[in-house]
């Protein structure tokens, strides 16, 4: 059986908090007592686990991340993966371990948030955009629990956050097409409440402005964000008796229609319609036609954020509200 430190705590005759102490070099513990803590630790070769130098600290070593694990997820969130695997490279780098709490089950919003700031299981907590409110963000700051939200918001608050800049996405799609001589360029996205594509299309629409192109509302489409209402109103756009020189797409599943109707009247990309679209997941590398794509490097994103994180551990006092990583043109 392996060695545990109780095994220590009972060769060298102290408590199991002496030697957690020990293991933590705290001052208040005697040479003497010290020294024979460390010759039981030798004598037994005994290797300290993370929750045994965590138990004088009061700390858990482990940060929570909160999410929503339903069946398809990836394909709902699909750069969750990515941000988390950032995230765990800079937690495990520094000894702390990540747990997943699921937040699809939750009976009110917000409450594995609550329950994870009660059980005292975390020293910390990322939590994803969708498992917030008014109601915990208030709590999170009444407590002032340690936490980074990945998203802004989307309601003024003291919570700690980091979040891309979308409309700099769009400016930079924008300012590519113009680049490469398109000015008459249409955008399809999605709900006019969507948050991503009415920061996306801002963007845009401001970047082209400032270069002294105007879009006109009929080159501008608003949908469910799925497939077919992408198609549909691509081939409005294409068949139009002044069809546009390029199409933006706001997301990958809209791009998948707009793929749709580009193969189906026949045109080729470049050559007859420029065809961007944002992010490289889930489907730009299988997209045929291929379009440009401007991406966000979210893995990059997760390990700021836990960069972030740490640094909020050490001075809880902190305010972060950040956009980070800056897209790129994958042409």
């Amino acid at each position: 059986m392996p060695i545990t430190i109780g095994d220590v705590a009972r060769e060298a005759g102290v408590s199991i908090s002496t030697v957690s102490k020990v293991l933590n070099n705290w001052t208040t513990i005697s040479p003497a007592t010290a020294e024979r803590v460390q010759e039981a630790i030798r004598k037994l070769d005994y290797t300290p686990n993370s929750r045994a130098v965590s138990f004088a600290r009061q700390a858990t070593r482990n940060i929570v991340y909160l999410t929503s694990l339903n069946k398809d997820e990836a394909y709902h969130n699909p750069h969750m993966f990515d941000i988390m695997c950032g995230v765990n490279r800079v937690l495990s780098g520094n000894n702390y371990s990540l747990t997943l709490v699921d937040t699809s089950a939750d009976t009110e919003k917000g409450e594995s948030v609550a329950n994870v700031m009660s059980k005292k299981c975390a020293d910390g907590m990322i939590i994803h955009g969708s498992a917030i409110n008014k109601e915990i963000a208030d709590l999170i700051t009444r407590q002032q629990f340690p936490h980074i939200l990945i998203g802004h918001p989307g309601f003024d608050s003291q919570l700690c956050w980091v979040d891309t800049n979308h409309a700099l996405a769009g400016q930079t799609a924008a300012e590519y097409l113009i680049s490469c001589g398109y000015g008459d360029v249409a955008f399809i996205g999605g709900k006019k409440t969507d948050y991503i594509s009415t920061q996306r299309l801002k963007g845009f629409l401001g970047a082209m402005h400032q270069y002294g192109y105007l879009v006109g509302a009929d080159k501008i489409c608003y949908t469910d964000s799925g497939r077919e209402e992408s198609y549909q109103s691509a081939l409005t756009l294409l068949k139009a008796a002044k069809p546009p020189r390029a199409i933006v797409c706001e997301n990958n599943t809209l791009a998948l229609g707009t793929a749709k109707a580009i193969d189906q009247l026949k045109l080729r990309v470049p050559e007859d319609i420029a065809f961007v679209i944002f992010d490289v997941y889930p489907y730009s590398k299988i997209l045929d036609p291929k379009p440009v794509v401007i991406d966000i490097n979210v893995y990059d994103m997760g390990i700021q954020a836990g960069d972030m994180l740490l640094r909020k551990l050490k001075n809880p006092s902190l305010q972060i509200q950040t956009y980070t990583t800056l897209p790129t043109i994958n042409a």
